[in-house]
């Protein structure tokens, strides 16, 4: 087989987007940061680590579904729910950060998805938020994820989500 010449090397990406700017490119709007429901905080920050307690998809004060999957909630709409649960994260994150620039990675997604005993595309739900985050954050955004079935979930809702995001010092 004959040598083969180095390849030139690969030009650096440009800068990513700021998180805010390629949301506002998406037409999404971040929600006031969501309260919590019971006895728990919004956020946590342990080292480099922001953690973000489990979302619903509440938008406007209102959830955008309610019940089971896919027996109330259709998978499609159980994947938007999931979609919102990632804004309403985000807005917790954004609160607890004061900017989503200096989340460095999304490290880790736990969705939980309140179903019928047979259902088993807990995947598929969870794949709206992961999307999401791609789109967001590009490649900072993959993560390790689980998709999780339950049988029901805080206020009804169809769809949890929490975080695990690697942020930058305050000063950085």
């Amino acid at each position: 087989m004959p040598p083969t010449s180095p390849t030139p090397a690969q030009p650096a990406d440009p800068a990513p987007l700021s998180p805010e700017t390629r949301l506002a490119e998406l037409g999404l709007t971040l929600p006031p940061p969501p309260k919590p429901v019971a006895a728990y905080i919004p956020t946590k920050q342990a080292g480099s680590l922001l953690f973000v307690s489990g979302q619903v998809p509440l938008r406007d004060g209102a959830m955008l579904a309610t019940g089971t999957v896919p027996g109330v909630v259709p998978l499609e709409v159980a994947q938007a729910c999931a979609r919102q649960c990632v804004l309403n994260g985000l807005a917790a994150a954004k609160a607890a950060l004061g900017s989503l620039s200096r989340i460095v990675s999304v490290v880790r997604v736990g969705c939980f998805v309140a179903c019928d005993p047979s259902f088993t595309d807990q995947p598929k739900v969870a794949n709206g938020a992961s999307e999401l985050l791609v789109e967001i954050f590009g490649e900072r955004g993959r993560h390790a994820r689980a998709a999780v079935g339950a049988p029901s979930l805080p206020l009804n809702a169809p769809v949890e989500v929490e975080f695990v995001f690697e942020v930058a010092p305050a000063d950085a």
